[in-house]
């Protein structure tokens, strides 16, 4: 029996406000967080019918306490879901939740499934990076991977040993123009409208309402950067100020066959083009976005030129230079983390996979010159992931009368007077 793959869509996102470890969200559980997300998908999609949903993927790199019990399917009876809604537990660390999406697609590309949650928490105060695990001892001692593989920001240096290129000065600058961004995004409020606000508790101030992220510092200076400690090695190059914080904080996708979401009159934000996870070496883990990247344009029959838009994660500023190096794009350009990143915002590990998706969208929507963008993070343990996507206000990329859309592998794209630009970049 043949079968014919569907189009897959991402239809909206949203996520909690990310706070600051063990601040905000101390007295609030994990689970709780995106038991939020999820009931605002549903609130502000009443068009869709509860029992449509065919799977809830949840991810979270530490799968205990109040983070475990296969809490996808938790989340899914405590967002009050029909029990007949099934869910799971993912851990790909960094790409938790960015694996949740991909996973779900595949299912829905197959058939298995119409409708999908998608997304991740990490509460890093209740669980910091690390807690409780107990890697093979035979990891170390037969060297299969040096010993800073194990310490994220020690990799980050490792980066800059590679590529002594990516100065702390460049690092440094990257980081600021994160906090600008970020605190432009919020002068125009575009950053709250994917948030959904968390009631808090607090045994010595009471009752309380996160209603904005905690981590981003307005005002940050290259001045103020340059005095800060490097806590990963002696006159190093990696701070506290360009790199993600620890943070705690959730995220939540619909997912679904474009026909599904045609039916049912759901909004159709971004078209999955095509995705990729690569393995490098673990101690320069920052790397793997490169590769990642790579192998999703060479599935896609595309080039980086193609890509009108990126939201690459800021784990560390010297991770998205290199990046940026490899590829040839500035680090100031404006078709990169226009909204700021998680430098200023936020990491809260599993759960910044959506969060990328949820600025990618919005770049699509502003921007209906751009056809194809990317999300891309890199991952611990050597790992990097990348997802292609398509806009579907770009007047190329509406379906056809069949259903399916424009072949993905058009390499141009038409500027404002008509003409054609292939392979520029700047004109998509």
């Amino acid at each position: 029996m043949s079968r014919i793959s569907r189009e897959v869509v991402f239809v909206d996102g949203v996520r909690t406000p990310f706070g600051k470890a063990g601040s905000m969200y101390a007295e609030t559980r994990a689970d709780d967080l995106v038991v939020n997300c999820i009931r605002e998908l549903m609130r502000r999609h009443p068009e869709l019918p509860a029992d449509r949903v065919d799977e809830v993927a949840i991810a979270a790199t530490t799968q205990t306490g109040d983070q475990g019990l296969t809490i996808g399917r938790t989340a899914a009876l405590l967002a009050g879901l029909p029990r007949s809604v099934p869910g799971y537990a993912i851990d790909r660390m960094c790409a938790g939740a960015m694996t949740a999406v991909t996973n779900v697609a595949a299912g829905i590309a197959f058939g298995a499934y119409d409708v999908a949650v998608a997304g991740g928490v990490e509460h890093m105060g209740h669980h910091p990076m690390g807690d409780g695990v107990d890697p093979n001892p035979r990891i170390l001692a037969e060297k299969l991977v040096d010993p800073s593989a194990l310490v994220m920001g020690s990799t980050a240096e490792n980066l800059h040993d590679r590529f002594p290129a990516i100065t702390k000065d460049r690092a440094d600058s990257f980081a600021v123009l994160s906090q600008e961004r970020v605190a432009a995004a919020y002068a125009h409020g575009i950053i709250q409208e994917s948030l959904v606000s968390v009631a808090t508790r607090s045994t010595e101030l009471g009752w309380g309402l996160a209603t904005a992220d905690e981590p981003p510092r307005p005002g940050t200076t290259k001045e103020t950067l340059a005095a800060l400690k490097t806590p990963f090695r002696p006159h190093g190059r990696v701070t506290p100020g360009n790199a993600a914080g620890l943070n705690d904080g959730a995220t939540a996708a619909l997912v679904a066959a474009e026909s599904t979401a045609r039916e049912l009159g759901l909004p159709v934000a971004m078209r999955l083009v095509s995705f990729a996870f690569a393995g490098v070496d673990p101690e320069l883990m920052g790397v793997g976005p490169i590769p990642a990247t790579e192998k999703a344009l060479r599935s896609a029959g595309l080039t980086i030129d193609d890509l009108g838009a990126f939201e690459i994660n800021e784990a560390f500023a010297v991770q998205v230079l290199a990046f940026l190096d490899h590829f040839g794009i500035s680090s100031d350009d404006e078709r990169v983390n226009p909204y700021g990143g998680a430098i200023a915002l936020g990491h809260p590990l599993a759960s910044s996979g959506v969060r990328l998706m949820i600025h990618l969208a919005r770049s699509f929507r502003e921007h209906p010159e751009v056809r194809y963008g990317l999300t891309t993070m890199c991952i611990g343990l050597g790992m990097g992931g990348s997802v292609i996507w398509e806009n579907p206000h770009h007047h190329d990329a509406a379906p056809t009368a069949s259903g399916t859309t424009a072949s993905a592998t058009t390499a141009s794209s038409t500027t404002a007077s008509g003409t054609t630009a292939s392979g520029t970049g700047a004109a998509q």
